[in-house]
This record gives structure tokens, C-alpha cells and sequence, in this order.
């Protein structure tokens, strides 16, 4: 053993860290979890479904009962997954604030409203802001400011992402990204124990580990690079050659446990403390969530989308999705807090249902992030749960969707017996001849249906040529396959009520009724423009308000699946298709199955939709002599009411179906 005792002035040294954690803006994007060990998984990508996840329990005899290989009398651990990982760690940021919507009378219309500070190229685009931790904890490349998309070159209005234009933005990280400011500790101990084995890489070679016991708790986590500096010739280690912390908490003779870390360092290594008269240890700059709220408020401010920032992810996904308020500059009079409810999720826990009673709400300059374990495929949709009715109307609503697992049963294998596989799965096995609660989901006959490869169309046609077959839910059967998919979001906006909004409050509530009605945030014709919907706001700058077009183009032979949710606070809304016919296969996330496995999906010219519904319809294009390339359909409301904007005779919820 040998010591150092380096007293440099912790008061200083405390002051130095001040900024790593003074931090209120702050994300989480994890490459690891209990869940999704990155050991066992790539956990940027999505596997294939072969059979449910393996578990074992965390403690050698333990978990009583569980049934796992590892498990014993003793009712102690937990289960972690043990082989055959299924789903994958994806992440999103978006911000809460407002923002201006224009109308298609060219009415801009004030939003309370979310926007997206991840994912911006995908959202610019019309897609998903949901991405893999590989992608979203990539700082931004930018070489004017670092980690600022809205004022580096490239990405200003005239030719970046405020306009979609596609190639010329293309970073989909989380805004404001950076290292983590670096630690720095005096050390007041450091001990090296005798050999304990093989140190990799070299075989052979003993192994010591290193205890540092510093003057104040410890900041350093496992995994941490960790760089020991002294006055003494040969002590320093170098960036380029830091030691990695592989344990925290460690009890000793000096200070709390916690004031501890340790190191692995193979015999004769360094750090040579005997030389040395004063000490520190210092971590190397990271990517552990840690931002510039500088580019957060620059990007943020006025960006609001309508609807909020789409949101996809797949069965068995571990998803977080961190909210930054950065307030209304619009008005600075409210102190707005904000939060995330996934409307209709089967979330396990309160603490992240976003309803305040139960939860938390974000206030304005702090960051919080949610978390969900995806478990049932479906169409959901996202809003803020302060004041529903004011910020729902106001705009803070926005899409989800669930991907089934029956999309990754490999291709050839029967989706019967894949759905079987998922039924023993520990998370969503149910048995109704126990459980009145449960629905079954094997479908009534077996079909015989394999998972196949798409081939309808071509690969500009459609996304999904020569990929694997995609459905909208674990059917068994193959019935709810589709081509391409749409969310379409019904959405109505009060002129009245987002002009008071914006100046004074309170709002009249009892006098609210919508006079524009929206799909993804348009009226018609601006559904059927492919391009980005463009919004000057009152900050002088050119905000995509509306990113997501509602026209809906189907390769000829193909099937679009509709992701429909309404979540109007004020009307019921109806939708017919004028020539193809609309197959009802899903009901508020649930495939339209009966409890003997019989399927219960209609065929229907029209569909009804009161706020909080939704619906998983199919237009099936499949007959190219009733539905040849280059037709044009209509999918609008029968309500001409709803086909209007305020006094206008254009607009309203009214889009187009071309078969490509």
C-alpha cells in the first residue's frame, strides 16, 4: 500500500462542478438498461422476433417461484433478461412553448404548442422524431456554433431545416447536446490492493485494483474516464490513456463510502503516488445527457408544431422521451407548466402518466424525462394533461403509434406460430380461461399466413418494397397487413379562443367552438401539399409550423393503413372515403377481435370519431381495375360545416387518395 494526501482547496474545486449540475435542461438517452443490456443486445437496433425474451434471476438462488434456471427458495432479486433480448432503447426530445399555425384562408393562427428538439431532419420530413441512442446522443457536427442546428450554415431559413429541404439538414441528434463539463477532485487516498488475476487484454498479466478516496463525494459513475494527475515524474496518465472507473460506493477507513471509487490497472501500471504530493482526479468530457441550454432556447422558442412531434416505436422498445419547457416568449405573464399524457397507453406507472395529480408538471427553464416500456401495438396520440381543454384546444396534441412484433417474425415462418411464441411472453401473456380481463388474440382459424417480403409498387412508390411485410397489430392471420401508413390526426382550432390566448385570459370556455377543422394541422388544399407548412412568426423567422402533409398515395396494388385519431375538444368528426371502402380493423389501440378469436373488422364508408378515439382503418387498393395508377379519391367529412375555414368555403377535413 502506499497514500498521497493531496489538500487542494475543495471550496475551489466544488465551484468547478457547479455547472455540470446546475443544469435544469438535461436529456437522457441510455445505450444500456436492466432491461435492454447492451452485453446481450445491440440496443440500436431492432432484433428479430424469434421467441420471448430469456430471464434468469439476479441473485443465484434466488426469486422463489419465478420458474427462471437460476432460481431458488429465497425470495430475493429481481428478473433480468438472460438470452433472446427482444425490442431495442429509443429516445426523442421536443420542447414545450407555442408558436403560430397558418390557416388555408392564410389566417396564422397562436398556438400553446410542443416542437421538436430531436429528430429534426425525420420530423422536417413528415416522419417519426423517434431515434436509437446512436443516433440521438450524436452531437451536432456544426462548425459555427457547436451543437446549434439553428444558426450553423446550412441550416438557416433560407435552405435548412426550417424549410424540410431535403439533404440540406440531415441531423437528427437531441439539440443542444454536448460533453459533459469535465469533474475535478482532490484526492486524499490512494491504495492498491495485491494481485486479483488475468488483466485483459494481456493474458497472464497480474491485475491490482486501484482504490481513490477523494475529499468530497465522489461524482464519478462505472464507466467514467478518469485521468490521475500528481507532481511526480511518471505519475500523470493521459487522456489518451485514462483509467476506467469500475466501481462507486466503496467503504473505508477515511470518509463515507460514497467519497470512493475504484480502478483496475495491471501490476507495475501507474499511477506512482510515491512521488507525488499533491493529487487529482479528473473525468474526461462526455456524452451523459449534459446540454447548452443556449441552442435548446434558440431552437425552441416559437417552434411549435401542429400536430406536436410524431412519436413511433416498437413493441418490447424501452422509450424516453424528455420534455424541455422553455416557456411562451408570446406571453411572458404566464408561468405555464407543461406535461406528457399518452392518452389510452397502458403505462404501469403513475409517475409518468403526465397527469399532475399523480405526476410531475415541467416548469418553465427544467427538463424532465419520461420513460415507457412499450407493450401493446397500436394508435395512441400524446398531449399535455395542464388544463386539457385550454391546451388541448390551443394545439398541444400529437401522434403515437405502436409497431407490432408480428412485423419482425422473420420472413417464411408462420405468423400463427409467431403469435403463439408472443403469448408466453412475461409481459403480455394472458390466459382467458383465468382471466375475464383478457381478450384473445389468436385468431379463430389458422390461416396458414407466412411472413413474406413486400413487393408491391417499387421502392418509390413505396417505403416498403422488398422489407419485410408490415401490419398494424399481432394478428396471426396476416388480415391487417398494409403497404404504407398515415397518421391522420383530427384537430380543430377556435379562432376566438387562440386570439385570447395570445393577449389576456381567462378564456371563455362555455363560448368555444372550432371554425377551423385540421388534418395533421391543415385544411384542404394545403393536406395535398407535399411540402413542409411554412409560418412566420411574430419572432421574424420562418418556423415549419406544419410539417406533416395528409395526402395519402397508394401504390397501385397496395393497402394504406390510416392511423386516425381525433382529439377535438369541441366536435365529433366524420370521415368518408368516396370510392375505396374503409376496413375497420383497430378500436382505441385494440385489434377488433372477439373472445372466441373471431375477427369483428367491418367494411364501412364512413367513420365517426368523438376527442380521445381512435381508429386503424385499411383502404384497400389491391384491385387495379376498380383502382388503376393515376386515380384520384377523396377522403373528407360529410359535415359541411366541418369543410370550411371560419367563413370560407375552402378547406376544412378534407384530403386526396392517389394511386400511384
Amino acid at each position: 500500500m502506499f497514500k498521497t494526501r493531496a489538500c487542494i482547496a475543495s471550496a475551489l474545486l466544488s465551484l468547478l462542478t457547479l455547472p455540470a449540475f446546475g443544469q435544469s435542461f438535461r436529456v437522457q438517452c441510455p445505450t444500456t438498461t436492466i432491461t435492454h443490456p447492451s452485453n446481450l443486445q445491440d440496443t440500436s437496433s431492432e432484433p428479430a422476433y424469434n421467441a420471448p425474451t430469456q430471464f434468469k434471476c439476479s441473485i443465484d438462488g434466488g426469486c422463489a417461484g419465478s420458474g427462471v434456471s437460476n432460481a431458488g427458495a429465497n425470495n430475493v432479486g429481481y428478473l433480468i433478461p438472460a438470452g433472446n433480448v427482444n425490442g431495442a432503447i429509443k429516445c426523442q426530445q421536443i420542447s414545450g412553448g407555442d408558436g403560430y399555425a397558418t390557416m388555408a384562408d392564410g389566417t396564422q393562427t397562436y398556438m400553446f404548442s410542443f416542437g421538436p428538439l430531436s429528430g429534426l431532419a425525420d420530423i422536417a420530413a413528415g416522419q417519426p422524431g423517434t431515434e436509437f441512442p446512436s443516433v440521438f446522443n450524436t452531437i451536432y457536427p456544426g462548425t459555427l456554433l457547436p451543437g446549434d442546428p439553428a444558426t450553423t450554415s446550412g441550416a438557416s431559413d433560407a435552405g435548412g431545416y426550417n424549410l424540410g429541404t431535403p439533404g440540406a439538414f440531415t441531423y437528427n441528434g437531441a439539440v443542444g447536446l454536448t460533453n459533459d463539463v469535465s469533474y475535478i477532485s482532490a484526492i486524499y487516498d490512494i491504495s492498491e490492493n495485491s494481485a486479483t488475476g488475468a488483466c485483459l487484454p494481456g493474458p497472464g498479466t497480474n491485475c491490482h485494483t486501484v482504490t481513490v478516496i477523494l475529499n468530497e463525494p465522489a461524482s464519478f459513475n462505472i464507466g467514467d474516464k478518469v485521468v490521475i494527475s500528481g507532481t511526480g515524474a511518471g505519475y500523470d496518465n493521459t487522456p489518451a490513456n485514462p483509467w476506467t472507473v469500475s466501481a462507486t460506493q466503496i467503504p473505508n477507513a477515511f470518509f463515507a463510502a460514497n467519497f470512493a471509487f475504484q480502478f483496475t490497472m495491471a501490476q507495475g501500471g501507474q499511477p506512482n503516488v510515491n512521488q507525488s504530493t499533491t493529487a487529482t482526479a479528473a473525468s474526461l468530457p462526455g456524452v451523459t445527457g449534459h446540454v447548452d441550454p443556449r441552442p435548446i432556447i434558440d431552437v425552441g422558442v416559437m417552434n411549435g408544431n401542429i400536430p406536436a412531434p410524431l412519436m413511433a416505436f416498437d413493441e418490447d422498445d424501452e422509450f424516453f422521451l424528455t420534455l424541455t419547457n422553455v416557456g411562451m416568449i408570446m406571453r411572458p405573464d404566464l408561468f405555464e407548466q407543461h406535461t406528457v399524457h399518452f392518452h389510452g397507453y397502458p403505462n404501469a406507472s403513475s409517475f409518468f402518466d403526465g397527469v399532475p395529480d399523480a405526476s410531475v408538471a415541467i416548469n418553465i427553464g427544467g427538463s424532465f424525462t419520461y420513460y415507457y416500456l412499450a407493450p401493446d401495438a397500436g394508435t395512441y396520440f400524446w398531449h399535455c394533461h395542464i388544463t386539457p381543454p385550454e391546451h388541448l384546444q390551443m394545439g398541444m396534441v400529437g401522434q403515437l403509434y405502436v409497431r407490432p412484433r408480428q412485423n419482425r417474425v422473420p420472413v417464411g415462418s408462420a405468423l400463427y406460430a409467431g403469435l403463439q411464441q408472443q403469448e408466453k411472453d412475461l409481459r403480455t401473456a394472458c390466459n382467458v380461461t383465468t382471466d375475464i380481463l383478457c381478450s384473445t388474440n389468436l385468431p379463430a382459424v389458422n390461416t396458414g399466413a407466412q411472413q413474406g417480403v413486400d413487393t408491391v409498387g417499387n421502392a418509390q412508390t413505396n417505403p416498403n418494397f422488398n422489407q419485410p411485410r408490415k401490419y398494424a397489430y399481432n394478428d396471426g392471420d396476416g388480415s391487417t397487413a398494409y403497404d404504407v401508413e398515415y397518421p391522420l390526426q383530427i384537430h380543430g382550432f377556435d379562432p376566438n379562443f387562440h386570439f385570447v390566448g395570445m393577449t389576456f385570459n381567462p378564456e371563455a370556455f362555455a363560448d368555444m367552438k372550432d371554425k377551423y377543422f385540421l388534418l395533421n394541422g391543415r385544411s384542404y388544399p394545403d393536406t395535398v401539399n407535399p411540402n413542409v407548412q411554412l409560418t412566420q412568426s411574430s419572432d421574424g423567422r420562418v418556423h415549419y409550423s406544419q410539417p406533416m402533409p395528409s395526402i395519402i398515395n397508394i401504390p397501385a396494388g397496395g393497402k394504406a393503413l390510416l392511423r386516425i385519431a381525433d382529439l377535438s375538444v369541441t366536435e365529433y368528426a366524420t370521415l368518408a372515403s368516396l370510392g375505396i371502402p374503409m376496413h375497420v380493423i383497430g378500436y382505441n389501440a385494440k385489434l377488433l377481435r372477439d373472445q372466441a378469436g373471431n375477427n369483428t373488422d367491418y367494411y364501412t364508408n364512413s367513420i365517426t370519431l368523438g376527442g380521445g378515439e381512435s381508429l386503424d382503418v385499411i383502404l384497400d387498393a389491391s384491385n387495379t381495375t376498380l383502382y388503376p395508377a393515376g386515380s384520384v379519391f377523396y377522403l373528407y367529412t360529410p359535415q359541411l360545416d366541418h369543410l370550411s375555414n371560419d367563413a370560407e368555403n375552402f378547406g376544412g377535413l378534407m384530403t386526396e387518395v392517389h394511386i400511384l
